[in-house]
């Protein structure tokens, strides 16, 4: 069985600031007040921006961390329209790449500096720079820990606990994928042994649910007019987009743009959107899209709306991928997950008998398994699992946030990562609510239609109301040691208090009750705000170690951003995470 991917092992470290006065965040403003970068001024172009941003990096060296053998690598460049610019960087130090050395640079829209968010609050400089372990005895000790074969080993920094030290980095590939294996280059100790995906259901949860006898037979949707026409479109040349219609399992008949090869051939291809695609793996566990199966039609009639075939599954995935595609750029302008205009890919019917569902950055795709006939009897290919799992990938091209450990089940442990599970559901629920498809309620409910006897996997509004994973409402200091699925309540129940408030509430025909930490009431500024805060928050203010602490910072200076440092929405997000007992006063000192 697969397990959930991470890149690395990370602990959240607290960066003091200096000109927002938000203490005890990895955002920290100038050191020595505003300076004019030597970039031109008032230039809108990336390049320009780029060179601003390195250039105030070092001339900040104090607040930022880059010292001397550091080279900074441009991830992503961000204008907003109020001209703030941001750009995310991976670094190297003597030419390797550091693990958890990530940091996001803010220039405002004349390229001056305004602040850093970064992982590492410590200089990433090893100790030494001299193995001891060869690069062979790296790739053996890979080999050896995960189970496969190894490839070549690469010397890196590994930056993420704290301290810095040299390190080997080796890929290890077996028949269920890959793992990426971290060993130090002196002491040659595994630093860590991570699975290269990002699985929706925890090895903890699906044991219990076996343990149990839980049968999960997810709901199906009714047969439903089509969401789009499905008139032809009349003579065009070839290919071109055709309006086809897919018979799903569970959201009913509803209308996909595919690719009309011919006259009366068709892919189920949307021309419309990157190009994304879904295929089948016919069973088979590759991580090479390519070598998926292309589903086509003579018809453009896409399943039936049952089990029995193949296509009903891609219809479900299809229209999964590319309605979270349409939600992300209809309410951020974000072209494809990674931002590139690429598509987002999805295979189904992956592996035998595979009860889950992921985000594979391997492949760029989502990877369906049909369920393994006992506890899940049907294929994970549920609009909300989709939003979620891509959520992962839009997080894998951003924050990269990433647990702090991973147990010898797969289990993943740490704020971090449960920061990543929660987005992944905020933004999987708004899926669903742009979506607005009858068959299935858009709600703050994440699997309500798996099957499973507490009638929802996890929800926003009462978290600790999930038995299964048993997720908590707000945090502690023991938060740290819980698993990340059920550790996610804490930044999704702030988000609910955000969005909806406090207490008792009915939206589409679902009864909430949102209770608060402290007993207080909170007031919400509606769905819409909250999600733009949340993703400004995310895009802009988060880094690979980015613990709840640090989403409230976050939270605070993109509601700051958007709406004002005295504006109802910024007092609130402050309240929501009171109400979840995050705030200023209870921060936790920065692990060694």
């Amino acid at each position: 069985m697969r397990r959930p991917h991470i890149r690395s092992v990370a602990v959240a470290v607290a960066v003091t600031t200096a000109a927002t006065g938000l203490a005890g965040t990895a955002f920290a403003g100038p050191d020595t007040g505003v300076e004019r970068s030597a970039a031109s001024a008032g230039t809108n172009t990336s390049a320009a921006v780029v060179k601003a941003a390195r250039t105030a990096a070092f001339t900040h060296a104090s607040a930022t961390g880059v010292a001397q053998g550091d080279e900074l690598h441009a991830q992503d460049v961000m204008i907003d329209p109020e001209g703030a610019r941001h750009v995310r960087f991976a670094r190297t130090h003597s030419g390797m790449p550091v693990l958890g050395g990530d940091l996001v640079v803010h220039l405002d829209a004349e390229l001056a500096y305004t602040g850093v968010t970064r992982a590492a609050g410590h200089t990433v400089t090893p100790a030494t720079t001299r193995a001891r372990l060869t690069a062979q005895q790296a790739a053996a000790k890979a080999a050896q820990v995960a189970k496969g074969d190894a490839g070549s080993a690469r010397l890196v920094v590994d930056a993420r606990a704290g301290a810095s030290a040299l390190a080997y980095q080796v890929t290890v590939t077996d028949q269920q994928g890959t793992n990426t294996v971290v060993v130090d280059a002196v002491t040659g100790k595994v630093r860590s042994n991570t699975p290269d995906s990002d699985e929706f259901l925890s090895p903890k949860l699906l044991a219990d649910l076996r343990k149990h006898g839980q049968t999960l037979d997810p709901a199906t949707g009714t047969a439903a007019a089509p969401d789009s026409a499905l008139a032809a479109s009349g003579v065009a040349p070839y290919p071109t987009a055709g309006k086809g219609t897919g018979k799903t399992l569970f959201v009913g008949t509803v209308g996909l743009t595919t690719t009309a090869t011919s006259k009366g051939h068709y892919l189920l291809k949307d021309p419309t959107r990157y190009g994304t695609e879904t295929r089948d793996a016919k069973g088979s566990t590759t991580e090479k899209f390519s070598a998926g199966s292309t589903f086509t039609s003579t018809t453009d009639v896409w399943g039936n709306g049952t089990t029995g075939n193949r296509a009903s599954a891609a219809a479900d995935a299809q229209y999964g991928i590319t309605k979270t595609l349409d939600f992300y750029r209809s309410t951020f302008g974000r072209k494809g997950i990674a931002d590139n205009s690429k598509a987002a890919q999805g295979m189904v019917h992956w592996g035998s008998r595979v009860a889950n569902a992921f985000w594979d950055p391997t492949c760029n795709c989502m990877l369906y398994g049909d369920g393994d006939g006992k506890t899940f009897k049907k294929p994970l290919v549920v609009l909300d699992v989709t939003g979620h799992e891509l959520t992962h990938g839009v997080v894998d091209a951003t924050a990269k946030l990433e647990p702090t450990y991973v147990d010898a089940q797969g289990n993943q442990y740490g704020e971090p990562g449960a920061l990543n599970e929660s987005l992944a559901d905020v933004f999987g629920s708004n899926v669903e609510f742009y979506a607005n498809n009858k068959n299935d309620t858009p709600d703050y409910l994440i699997g309500e239609k798996l099957g499973l006897a507490q009638k929802f996997l996890r929800r926003l509004d009462h978290p600790s109301l999930d038995k299964l994973e048993g997720t908590i409402d707000s945090w502690t200091p023991d938060t740290y040691y819980t698993e990340v699925h059920a550790g996610s309540g804490v930044s999704s129940h702030a988000y609910y208090l955000l969005a909806e408030g406090s207490g008792k509430k009915t939206i589409n025909g679902v009864a909430y009750d949102s209770p608060t930490s402290n007993h207080s009431t909170v007031k919400g500024i509606g769905r819409t705000k909250a999600t733009a805060i949340f993703y400004r928050a995310l895009t802009r203010y988060m880094v690979s170690t980015t613990d709840f602490h640090g989403a409230r910072v976050a939270t605070l200076q993109a509601a700051k951003d958007l709406y004002g440092a005295n504006s109802t929405e910024y007092k609130t997000v402050d309240k929501a995470w009171a109400a979840v007992n995050v705030t200023a006063a209870n921060t936790p000192a920065a692990r060694p």
